[in-house]
């Protein structure tokens, strides 16, 4: 994976992974059209490029996730992670698979889009209007909504803010509890891809961090996509959060219905891969 690469799928990462639009299956498509190799380095990347989203959150919202005091917001994170960290370690190798179905991401792109449009009008009367109001029992139900993103495609932003407002979470609310219910979520997934996970087979299979450190060049693409990605995070949480105050999902069930047709389109004339 060349430096250029590297910066686009940063980008992609920073733009996609906080929008309920889907960070994977746009790391796909775009991977797919740049015609990037997909080896077990560049599959490595795809996840560990989340590690530089993650702080993007933590930096705009130091002020909650490190005030110690409030040890319950610590609580309902962990305890709202405990499904994705059940799921994942047990269908790790069906998700991979996943990974590789692109026809996957364009019908759950384009399902998805569909069940925005409608959102707002499936759950109304939203009672909880801050995060201090939300219960550990509702931390868990939108982690077993979490959980959903796991098949590519589907958005784990999407998928936890539907969760939130079936919850009666306010958008907004939904939104941001998305936002920190991922730091958790990520860190996890990001350090299983580099310090648990071989990577290969067989004696050829290597741990995430030795593919990274194994050349110069794959510690460069690691460093730069996360710090595009970290940059550009920043810049999309910011704009979601005030389109949020005074807009609907309409506009990104729209954008994801659009983008699967396209895929779709893509697919079945031999543009890409399936």
């Amino acid at each position: 994976m060349s430096i250029i690469e590297a910066i686009i799928l940063g980008v992609v990462e920073g733009l996609t992974e906080f929008l309920p639009i889907s960070s994977t299956g746009h790391m796909i498509i775009a991977s797919s059209i740049l015609g990037i190799q997909h080896d077990e380095f560049t599959k490595l990347f795809e996840i560990s490029i989340q590690f530089g989203a993650i702080l993007a959150v933590v930096l705009l919202y130091a002020k909650k996730f490190f005030q110690f005091s409030r040890w319950q917001f610590y609580i309902k994170l962990l305890v709202g992670v405990i499904p994705a960290l059940v799921f994942g370690y047990l269908f790790s190798d069906k998700i991979d698979e996943l990974l590789e179905s692109t026809i996957t991401v364009a019908v759950t792109m384009l399902l998805g889009g569909i069940v925005l449009l409608f959102i707002d009008n499936f759950f109304k009367n939203p009672a909880i209007n801050s995060d201090e109001r939300i219960s550990f029992k509702n931390s868990f139900i939108v982690g077993c909504w979490q959980v959903i993103a796991m098949i590519p495609g589907v958005s784990r932003s999407a998928a936890s803010i539907i969760g939130g407002m079936q919850q009666k979470f306010t958008r907004y609310v939904a939104a941001e509890f998305s936002f920190f219910l991922a730091v958790p979520t990520m860190f996890a997934a990001t350090a299983y891809s580099l310090f648990i996970k071989r990577w290969g087979a067989g004696d050829a299979a290597k741990r995430g961090i030795q593919l990274i450190t194994e050349t110069q060049q794959n510690t460069k693409v690691f460093l730069i996509g996360n710090a595009v990605a970290f940059i550009v995070a920043i810049l999309a949480i910011r704009f979601f959060i005030s389109y949020l105050k005074n807009h609907s999902f309409k506009v990104f069930g729209v954008y994801r219905i659009l983008a699967g047709i396209i895929l779709l389109i893509l697919l079945f004339s031999g543009v890409i891969k399936g």
